[in-house]
């Protein structure tokens, strides 16, 4: 399957980002044709500092060599460096219904954070997404369970497209989203009923290159519920089930099998414990972190073919979509 999917460079990426994406990533681009993007456009829509922007954008990419992407196995490239995107989007703004946009929980959300700058962008964020999936005629994206709404809508749009312009035919397949069966969607760990987030207090996540230090410190002060016992529930318990399935998702035990080995430790134990389980895990990605911050030519190198390999795909498609619609 040809596989798409993009992370924003603002923010540092985090364990939710990993586990929810990146993570799935890797797996995906051993059997797969996968296009890996840096949406620099998307990260546009809401307050950012333009000076800090490009060293966002290579942090990101260190993050993604850091974490298993391939860059010969997966094409990576930055989105604004394709600007087939940006002409996609447009294209598929003139057939996307506005009620469709205004009911998108992703811009509800961020129009309330951001009361000062809800602009067009914002309102269109999940079309400039439709078209960075559509643009590669993706089959899948992996993706949070933040993001289906996004990609149902691309479905529609693809399925309007065709229906509009290619005599109903397949031009742009319906994308399916590729979800975890669980860890979809890892919570913040200072307030665990919310989705953890690399634009909130950098108490609330781990970042992939955390030091040991800041790691324990950070998990041994998780909210968690009340009681001791470590137990999966939801509900009653949405501090201790989050870090249960960080555990799992690491250690590769069931949940189950980490409820028994902590049955009556209670949660200091299991939290630090824990912290160990994550420091471990994280230890490869410092290191490569840090090999790649010394390789400058061929991190941008990586960029350069990324690009021309992206590029050879969008203007091809796009060169189909112009005939289609009536352009020159």
């Amino acid at each position: 399957m040809r596989i798409f999917s993009g992370i924003q460079p603002s923010g540092a990426i985090h364990l939710g980002n990993y586990l929810g994406a990146l993570k799935q990533w890797v797996n995906l681009q051993e059997k797969n044709e996968c296009i890996f993007c840096i949406v620099d456009w998307h990260a546009l829509t809401v307050p950012y500092n333009p000076q800090e922007l490009q060293k966002s954008i290579s942090e990101k990419l260190i993050a993604y060599l850091a974490a298993g992407i391939d860059p010969n196995k997966s094409i990576i490239f930055v989105q604004s460096q394709v600007k087939e995107h940006a002409e996609l989007a447009w294209l598929l703004n003139t057939i996307c219904p506005i009620g469709e946009l205004e009911r998108m929980t992703q811009y509800k959300d961020k129009s309330k954070k951001y009361k000062d700058n809800i602009n067009a962008g914002l309102l269109n964020y999940p079309v400039l997404m439709a078209a960075d999936i559509l643009l590669y005629k993706t089959q899948a994206v992996p993706t949070g369970k933040d993001q289906e709404q996004h990609v149902e809508l691309t479905r529609t749009l693809a399925r309007k497209f065709n229906q509009k312009f290619s005599n109903k035919e397949e031009f742009f397949p319906e994308p399916d989203s590729i979800m975890p069966e669980y860890g979809a969607k890892i919570m913040s760990l200072t307030d665990p009923k919310k989705k953890m987030s690399k634009s909130d207090d950098p108490k609330s996540y781990i970042s992939l290159f955390d030091a040991p230090e800041s790691i324990t410190k950070k998990i041994m002060s998780a909210e968690t519920d009340s009681g001791k016992d470590v137990i999966y529930n939801v509900t009653k318990k949405p501090g201790i089930s989050n870090l249960l399935v960080i555990y799992s998702l690491l250690t590769e035990k069931s949940i189950k099998d980490i409820e028994t080995e902590f049955r009556g430790k209670g949660y200091g134990e299991f939290k630090k414990s824990l912290a160990q389980v994550v420091i471990n895990y994280l230890e490869p990605f410092r290191r490569k972190k840090k090999e790649f911050e010394t390789k400058d030519s061929y991190v941008k190198e990586i960029l350069e073919k990324g690009q021309a390999r992206a590029r050879v795909i969008a203007e091809a498609t796009m060169k189909e979509v112009r005939e289609k619609m009536g352009l020159i």
